[in-house]
């Protein structure tokens, strides 16, 4: 019996198309505990996305195990999957997938409306998370009226808002030039830290690939430990 909190087991991917059959995932393992943060590095197109995907319960494997907090997401029907999902794992993507009609504010309390409702300690966590991130005073703003890196930072929030013990970043700072991408891996590392989460970061960026005590490479479909 793993004592993990996450653990991935031979998972495997594989998609048919007009040229037959691919396989992106070839096996892949990893396990990670509550407080872990491992950074995924690989080509375009080696399934780092794909792999992020899965874990997070977006997509589902051909084959392998996953197990989030002793439990396996597949075993779930859609209704309680996407409560689990909701609960337990945080996202946050390239594109920050703001609503445009809503305020920062607002933006961050969704995951709570999609669960059992935004109330006064919903909101007062809003806030605090916003105060975090130094958004005190954008709040009543809306996307269009704040900066790309402060946009990362309300997506940030966002995926914290539940608490979750898994938080996957799909290359969370490729839009945002140097100095904002270093501010954002920063504060990703923070939060999750002092939140004791498990954080999953697919990058392209090497520099902030260092930044993550566990490194793994995606190749081949397989993952391999690059971990100095």
């Amino acid at each position: 019996m793993s004592d993990s909190d996450l653990t991935v087991s031979e998972l495997t991917k594989r998609f048919t198309g007009a040229a037959g059959e691919l396989d992106v995932l070839s096996g892949v393992d990893l396990q990670l505990k509550r407080g872990d943060a491992a950074a995924i590095t690989g080509p375009s197109g080696s399934g780092k996305s794909t792999l992020l995907y899965i874990i997070g319960t977006l997509d589902e494997p051909t084959g392998g195990k996953l197990s989030v907090l002793g439990e396996n997401p597949f075993n779930m029907d859609s209704s309680q999957l996407a409560a689990y999902r909701n609960k337990n794992i945080g996202f946050i993507f390239q594109d920050h997938h703001l609503l445009p009609q809503c305020s920062v504010l607002e933006n961050v309390l969704i995951p709570a409306l999609a669960g059992s409702g935004a109330g006064a300690a919903e909101e007062e966590r809003a806030r605090e998370l916003l105060e975090r991130v130094g958004l005190a005073e954008r709040m009543t703003h809306h996307p269009a009226q704040i900066s790309g890196g402060e946009r990362q930072r309300v997506a940030v929030c966002r995926a914290l808002l539940n608490q979750p013990a898994l938080l996957l970043a799909d290359e969370p700072t490729g839009n945002l030039d140097q100095q904002t991408a270093e501010s954002i891996g920063s504060l990703l590392l923070e939060l999750a830290g002092e939140q004791n989460t498990m954080l999953i970061c697919v990058t392209h960026s090497q520099s902030l690939a260092n930044r993550f005590p566990q490194r793994y490479e995606l190749i081949d479909g397989k993952l391999v430990d690059a971990t100095d």
